[in-house]
This record gives structure tokens, C-alpha cells and sequence, in this order.
């Protein structure tokens, strides 16, 4: 059985129809199946399971606190970017010891939070960020050596869209191999820092395998570079990237990707790390969104809903395509049209010419496999609320984010 499907006419999440839960909660809403966040999770726990390594969930994919304690409870470790980002999976329970912290702009004070915590390691991203991590961990009483590995960039090409491409030496994260090597000989040199890894991380929706095999074998060669030079690691962490379907394109072939791994790392001492977040959460999630208005002119059908680019940045963003359906029945009857939301831009749409059910005004729509970078791009543009968050297991619905009121988003000014 499907997570999201039609049966009998009407469109359920598990066991729990969405048209009682848009009634329930209103619109725009976004809703999560738990048992697909789990299902995806644990899918990735076996295919890696012949060798020693650590899943750890890309948190800036989806934050909401519920799939953190969920993830948590499962047995993930983070992938975390940001102090904020540190906040929530220590509210969600995490183990320090399986957090990551990556990111080319860490704070001093975030840095400083994340010593307070204790976790695994850095991914570092310039000989700057090493010096100040050093810097703070001297400065601090009583506090261990900070871990770090270095994210080294490849310069690996990514099928993907440009602007989620991060392993080419054009982009701004990392050092290149050679520098990496000078970075640790200093890290290994100080007593305020202890070397753990080899970081590498080339994009975000990925779904060829060849570059995941580049890049790991350019990070495995760094590993034994180090290792001859007397410096010791203990992980490898190829970062995430794990691409989904969202159309008819091929699917990742995890199945291979986990093998080709196992079979570079499985004879070294390393253990391998992974940092999936729309591989766990984006297929797990819809958008569900009510329509306003039916327009058209001589040129084009509109179907205005009430969710906008505010609610689902991606489309505006990337261009991405999100397949979309109705909710209540489905007509026979099509139309081709742009759904639209009501913010004042003409970026504002989640598709565009997209062959429709004849849909009327109050009626619902989902848009499908908006469980990753949904809610964490959301904005205030226009003074609109962000939308409900609400986690489904079986037929239970459960609010897990609550809608955003005005007063609230004015409640930090004044006049």
C-alpha cells in the first residue's frame, strides 16, 4: 500500500483521508507520513549495513522537531549547518557524538556552543574556520579538542541544478586536496584539536552513481596520503546528496551506490558516514493547499490557491517540478494551467502549464514530494503566516507545528 493514494475517490495519507485533515487544520498545511520517514530511513540503515558506518539526517532538509525525535529515536545521527540547527537536535534528544556540524560560515559563538556540546566533529571549510575552531577551544577552560575533518571539494561535476552543485572548485565549499593535506599536517600539530576524518559532499539531488564513486575514491586517497604521513582518521563522510524522483526521471540506484561503497571502504580502518535528508523526508511529505480562484485570459488558465511561493520556495527557486493532484474527485475533465498563489510576483507559482483535473474554487490539491526544503525555505513575504506542520501515523493526525499567526510576526517590532 502507497503512503499517499486515492481509495474509493477520495486521497489519504496512511489510514487518515486529507480532506479531514485540511478540514481540521486548514490550508495551506503541510503534512508528513511517519511510517515513510521511518521506512526511508531504515532503507538506508540496511544498504549500508555491511560495513561500519553512521547515518546522520541532513536536518536543513526538514527540521520540524517531531521528525527529529522520530530520526533520533530510530538511530540517526545530524548533519547540522547551522547554531540553530544544533539547538533542535539537542532539543530532539540527539547523542552529541553523532553530530556534524558543516557549513563554510560557522560563528565563533557557534562554534563555541557546539565545544559546549561536545560533538563528533567540524567538517572545516577554509584554513580560517581551523584557525578560529583552535582558537576557541584555547580560549575555553576545560574543554577536550575539538574534532574536525576536512571537506575537501573534488571538483567533481553533479548532474544537477547549478545552484545545488557544491563539489566543483567554482563553488564555495571546501579546500582542495592539496590544501586539505597542509590543513591537517597543522591540525595534527595541535593540541587543541584532534583529527577524526575526510569530509567530501558534491550536491544535492543526485541520481547517478559515478560521482558518489569519484568523489569517494579522491577522498579515500586523501585518507591514505594522511596515513602515510602519519596522520590517523577513523570516518569518511561523503555528506549526502541522494537524489528522488519527482517526475518520470531515473531513480537512484541505492542499491549499487551501497554496494560500490561497502566494497572501497570495507578492507580500510574507516567507517563510512552519510548524510541523507531528502532521501528520508522528501517523499514523506505533501503540500496540501486550497483553491481561491479560477481565472483565465487569452493566453492562459490560472488555478490561484492559497499556498504561494512563500509556503514552497522550490518551483520559484530551481524551477523544480512538483507533480500535483486533487485532493476530493477526480474529474475527468482536464484543463492545462499555472497554479498560483496570491503573493505579488510573477515568480509566484508551484506549476506551470500543467495538464489538471477541472478543479473549482474550494476544492483541495496536494502537491506531491514537498517533505525536503518545504517548510525550512518558507518566508513571511507579504505578511503571510507560515503554514501548519501536521505528522500522520495510521489514522492518527497529530499538529506538530503550529500555524503562524500575524501577531506573532509582528510581535518583534515596534511602532
Amino acid at each position: 500500500m502507497s503512503t499517499f493514494e486515492y481509495r474509493d475517490g477520495r486521497f489519504f495519507c496512511e489510514q487518515a483521508p486529507i480532506e479531514s485533515i485540511a478540514e481540521r487544520f486548514g490550508t495551506p498545511a503541510y503534512i508528513y507520513s511517519r511510517q515513510r520517514i521511518l521506512d526511508n530511513f531504515r532503507r538506508l540503515v540496511d544498504a549500508f549495513r555491511d560495513v561500519s558506518s553512521l547515518i546522520c539526517y541532513s536536518v536543513k532538509a526538514n527540521s520540524n522537531l517531531a521528525i527529529l525525535k522520530l530520526l533520533r529515536e530510530a538511530g540517526a545521527g545530524f548533519d547540522i549547518v547551522s547554531g540553530g540547527e544544533l539547538a533542535r537536535v539537542g532539543r530532539a534528544g540527539a547523542d552529541p557524538r553523532t553530530v556534524v556540524f558543516s557549513g563554510v560560515g560557522k560563528t565563533a559563538s557557534e562554534i563555541d556552543a557546539a565545544l559546549r556540546a561536545r560533538i563528533l566533529m567540524f567538517n572545516v571549510e577554509s584554513a580560517g574556520e581551523l584557525e578560529r575552531i583552535e582558537s576557541r577551544v584555547r580560549a575555553a577552560s576545560q574543554c577536550e579538542p575539538g574534532g574536525i575533518s576536512i571537506r575537501i571539494n573534488p571538483n567533481v561535476a553533479a548532474e544537477t541544478h547549478p545552484y545545488i552543485s557544491t563539489g566543483e572548485t567554482i563553488h564555495k565549499f571546501g579546500v582542495t586536496p592539496g590544501e586539505a593535506l597542509e590543513l591537517y599536517r597543522r591540525a595534527a600539530a595541535s593540541p587543541h584539536l584532534r583529527v577524526r576524518g575526510v569530509a567530501c559532499h558534491i550536491g544535492s539531488q543526485i541520481l547517478a552513481v559515478e560521482p558518489f564513486l569519484e568523489a569517494l575514491d579522491e577522498v579515500l586517497a586523501v585518507a591514505e596520503q594522511l596515513r602515510s604521513l602519519g596522520v590517523t582518521i577513523q570516518d569518511v563522510d561523503m555528506g549526502g546528496g541522494f537524489g528522488i524522483r519527482y517526475a518520470d526521471e531515473p531513480a537512484l540506484d541505492l542499491d549499487r551506490l551501497a554496494r560500490e561503497f561497502i566494497t572501497r571502504v570495507r578492507a580500510t580502518p574507516y567507517r563510512l558516514l552519510v548524510e541523507p535528508g531528502r532521501a528520508v523526508v522528501g517523499d514523506a511529505g505533501i503540500l496540501v493547499t486550497r483553491v481561491l480562484y479560477v481565472k483565465q485570459n487569452p493566453e492562459k488558465n490560472f488555478v490561484i490557491t492559497d499556498a504561494g511561493m512563500n509556503d514552497l520556495m522550490r518551483p520559484a527557486l530551481y524551477g523544480s517540478y512538483h507533480e500535483i493532484v486533487a485532493v476530493g474527485r477526480r474529474s475527468e475533465e482536464r484543463v492545462r494551467a499555472d497554479v498560483v498563489g496570491p503573493l505579488c510576483e510573477t515568480a509566484d507559482f508551484l506549476a506551470r502549464d500543467r495538464d489538471l483535473p477541472d478543479v473549482k474554487p474550494g476544492e483541495l490539491l496536494a502537491v506531491l514530494n514537498a517533505g525536503a526544503y518545504g517548510y525550512v525555505l518558507a518566508s513571511n513575504y507579504n505578511t503571510r503566516p507560515r503554514p501548519a506542520e501536521v505528522l500522520v501515523d495510521g489514522e492518527h493526525a497529530e499538529l506538530v507545528g503550529r500555524r503562524e499567526s500575524v501577531e506573532e510576526l509582528m510581535s518583534r517590532e515596534s511602532a
